[in-house]
């Protein structure tokens, strides 16, 4: 009898083996991506750090009316910046100022105009999906509300703006089907009030975000604490989305799905092209939505049901932000160049730059994805055909494993049964594959893991059409007035 179990047990296990056991999408190689890498350039990183550092500070309540200090002259350089490489690709960028006053705990009483330097990239076949990366450009002090002190803020955050141009200097010089965003936001310090602009700007302009990579604090490999790691980097992901329903919660509880929401699956994804494209850089990727208790611009995206992620140092110098600049008892305080690693900060532009190319060459991830298999040997999976695709992966693993497994190809279809993979016992999920190879971020069935936006519903189940959700509720904030862009155009000259 123990021999016939046996034998029934290496059956069993020859079915799963003779399907692919395979890296984690995106498994085919593309030569762009390599030359993408290699056109990011160090010295251009430190040229763009060392001139927003050159502005004194770029707090968010600081002086808008000077040529060469302050918020205001920090976003004319940077949207002048813009101008200059959309000059280089014919046009190819258009340029946006989207703002709007908030009043909040760190703000003036009466409200003060947060503005955002926005570049976009229009795609040429499916303009409406669109890849944001952001940055923030503003700056602190150890008292927040100080706007007229020097703040240089060199790592944080102008090591994420330094990424940001760079990336929108060699993505330029390529044409993707989905739309690249490059927003370099103001106001995070104050309260994420840049983020949530470009969220809402999202919103209401009906794109379809797939996924906003959230680059903050991106730029030195030296921890406070003496470790050094130039080697990684820390992406974070929530694991849930921010706004499910009270019902979705319970479903999700019991059939799976907490470790895969779709911003989840986009830093599985960010990490497998690490280790294909870059050099000794790889992701460290952290189950949390941000560090302990603190957040970043990625934040309202989530808010508004938009994949997110927040890229990270692997060790951050604490000592090194939101402080003034001083030396105490001979600790050197302040945000200063002399703290970036500007090779490091290559690397992790380097990921973004990929990361932003490859999806936006990808199909979108399958839609309204459902799987069936209960009481049974086999596994089935449904989907709705993504626009672009020509073949689509099954993908399956390990409840406990990190990163997919096992792939099944399963064709130009809209279905696939696994033969004799047990539904009970793995997690599942499509990826979608363009004809010359592409392929998307894989999608875990249902609610939990769809891509598809998610807004904030009300008590009859509907959208509520809030204006800047905040689920959080940890500035007690609000919008004074409408957004810049939806201020009615003007009427035709007077005298």
């Amino acid at each position: 009898m123990s021999r016939i179990r046996s034998l029934s047990a290496l059956v069993a296990a020859s079915l799963v083996t003779a399907v692919a056991f395979a890296a984690p999408p995106p498994v085919n190689t593309h030569p762009e991506l390599h030359a993408i890498a290699g056109a990011v350039r160090a010295s251009n990183l430190r040229a763009t750090d060392v001139a927003l550092v050159g502005f004194g500070t770029r707090h968010t309540l600081s002086t808008t009316t000077s040529k060469t200090r302050g918020i205001g002259a920090a976003r004319r350089w940077v949207a002048a910046q813009f101008g200059d490489i959309s000059k280089g690709c014919g046009g190819c960028l258009e340029i946006v100022k989207p703002a709007q006053s908030f009043t909040g705990p760190r703000m003036p009483r009466a409200g003060a105009e947060v503005m955002d330097v926005v570049a976009i990239q229009r795609g040429t076949s499916d303009p409406d999906r669109v890849i944001v990366m952001t940055a923030h450009l503003d700056s602190r002090r150890s008292d927040v509300t100080d706007a007229t002190g020097d703040s240089p803020g060199a790592d944080d955050d102008g090591s994420g703006v330094a990424a940001l141009l760079e990336a929108a200097r060699v993505l330029s010089k390529y044409k993707f089907p989905a739309t690249l965003v490059y927003s370099a936001d103001s106001g995070e310090e104050q309260g994420l009030y840049g983020g949530r602009i470009i969220a809402q700007y999202a919103v209401d302009h009906g794109w379809k975000v797939e996924a906003d990579l959230n680059n903050d604090i991106v730029g030195n490999s030296h921890g406070g604490n003496g470790a050094r790691d130039p080697h990684a980097i820390r992406v974070f992901s929530e694991g849930t989305k921010s706004n499910e329903t009270l019902e979705q919660a319970a479903y999700r509880r019991y059939h799976g799905g907490g470790v895969d929401s779709p911003s989840r699956n986009l830093a599985r994804y960010m990490a497998a092209l690490a280790e294909k494209y870059l050099d000794d850089f790889h992701v460290r990727m952290v189950y949390r939505t941000d560090r302990w208790g603190r957040s970043g611009d990625q934040v309202p995206f989530l808010e508004q049901g938009f994949p997110a992620v927040r890229l990270t140092e692997s060790n951050e110098a604490y000592d090194r932000q939101h402080q003034d600049v001083r030396v105490e008892n001979g600790v050197h305080y302040g945000d200063v160049v002399s703290g970036v690693d500007f090779d490091y900060l290559a690397n992790a532009t380097r990921l973004d730059a990929i990361t932003m190319a490859s999806l936006a060459m990808a199909p979108p991830p399958p839609a309204d994805l459902e799987v069936k298999g209960a009481v049974a040997y086999d596994t089935t999976l449904s989907w709705k055909p993504s626009p672009g695709a020509g073949r689509y992966d099954a993908w399956w693993r390990e409840t406990t494993a990190p990163q997919w497994q096992h792939v099944q190809k399963a064709g130009d279809t809209d279905s696939v049964m696994l033969k004799n993979i047990i539904l009970d016992d793995y997690f599942f999920g499509v990826s979608a594959v363009s004809k010359d190879g592409w392929e998307s971020p894989v999608e875990f069935p249902g609610f939990a893991g769809s891509f598809a936006r998610s807004p904030k519903l009300g008590p009859d189940g509907k959208p509520t059409g809030q204006r800047y959700p905040g689920l959080s509720g940890k500035y007690g904030d609000h919008a004074v007035g409408p957004a810049s862009w939806q201020q009615p155009a003007p009427g035709p000259a007077t005298h």
